[in-house]
């Protein structure tokens, strides 16, 4: 399976947006400039992460984007489907059914075997991601940081937090 680039960049940008203060937000430039990555593609990211309720927009010269909600209730499945969407990755066509020579309707009675397996590795991915929060992230992350990473987020919020009000 492959996922774009958007998925990388989107959960990047929330661990990020996990350390500013409760009154911060950045702006989709600054993330954008954080990572070395083009702003608009950023951006519709980060509408699709605000549609789905795991960002907030704030509107305004001092707006940008801040988490909606705790970085322990944003799991990773959450924004992969906020940014890839929620069909499956495996859509069965019943391809089994086309050619000069197609199987007979008796053959269908059941579901695809290949279609079903197919689901069963997709569940256990998609599961695999439901287990996985931007805590677990973030804790992990301090585990092996020497501070290197810490300070160089730390230099860049001084540079571009913007302080928009309080979360509600």
């Amino acid at each position: 399976m492959k996922l774009s680039d958007g998925v990388e960049q989107a959960i990047h940008s929330i661990t990020m947006l996990a350390g500013l203060s409760d009154e911060g937000v950045l702006s989709a430039a600054a993330l954008a400039e954080f990572h070395g990555v083009s702003a608009s593609y950023l951006l519709k990211h980060l509408q699709a992460l605000s549609s789905a309720g795991i960002l907030d927009a704030v509107p305004g010269p001092k707006g940008g984007y801040r988490l909606a909600r705790s970085p322990g209730r944003i799991t990773l499945l959450d924004i992969v489907l906020a940014v890839e969407g929620s069909g499956p990755a495996f859509r069965c066509k019943e391809i089994r059914r086309r050619g000069p020579n197609p199987l007979p309707a008796r053959m269908f009675t059941t579901p695809c075997s290949i279609n079903a397996a197919m689901l069963r590795a997709e569940n256990a991915y998609r599961a695999e991601l439901r287990r996985v929060s931007i805590a677990d992230i973030l804790s992990d992350l301090e585990t092996f940081d020497d501070g290197t990473i810490a300070a160089r987020s730390c230099l860049f919020f001084e540079a571009h937090e913007r302080i928009s009000g309080r979360k509600a």
